[in-house]
């Protein structure tokens, strides 16, 4: 199964490399997220995908069980996963355009983007990554993994409620009416709106 490995490093390698290549040419950055802030998803976020992309990292008999058999089905659908998902994050990122920013911040003439994946989810960049980190998880097929999972999920949430409170502070009416009708994360489910923060 050594070969699935190989091609899934080379998605991740690729989709990094266009993340790189397409931050060049973003707004200027008008406010930024304090250094705090970004700590507090950041940190719970790279120890999420370290539990889950680390190779052999022995951390107890329970975190190394298998909760999924290896074979063909489950490698294939490692790859179909981590492919559909970082093919979702770059159609966001091509739809977020110049607005995009790795940290929490507002750009000059930051615009409400609501075209292509954004019709279905709020932050459609992060879908993408959880579906993608959920195919790597099961490649890796250990318990540690799951957590992992579930860690960067965390992470992700607490990021985009910073998001949206900037977002809701820059475009009081035009949010407020877009997260009534758009869910944050997954697509097609109820849209729930949370309390002004």
């Amino acid at each position: 199964m050594l070969h699935y490995g190989r091609l899934l490093y080379v998605l991740w390698l690729a989709w990094w490399l266009y993340w790189v290549i397409s931050a060049f040419g973003a707004k200027t950055t008008r406010r930024r997220e304090s250094s705090a802030s970004r700590l507090s998803h950041v940190l719970p976020l790279l120890v999420g995908v370290t539990l889950i992309a680390w190779p052999h990292l022995h951390l107890g008999h329970w975190m190394s069980w298998q909760f999924l058999p290896p074979g063909p089905a489950r490698f294939g659908s490692a790859l179909v996963l981590v492919a559909a998902g970082l093919a979702f994050t770059v159609w966001a990122r091509a739809h977020l355009g110049t607005n995009w920013s790795g940290s929490v911040s507002l750009k000059e003439g930051h615009e409400l983007v609501r075209s292509g994946p954004y019709a279905y989810v709020r932050h459609p960049i992060y879908t993408g990554l959880l579906v993608a980190l959920l195919g790597t998880a099961v490649a890796c097929g250990e318990l540690r993994a799951l957590v992992g999972l579930a860690v960067v999920a965390a992470a992700f949430v607490r990021k985009l409620r910073i998001e949206e409170r900037f977002m809701r502070e820059s475009f009081p009416e035009q949010y407020a009416r877009y997260s009534s009708e758009v869910p944050a994360l997954i697509p097609f489910a109820r849209p729930r709106r949370s309390a002004p923060r």
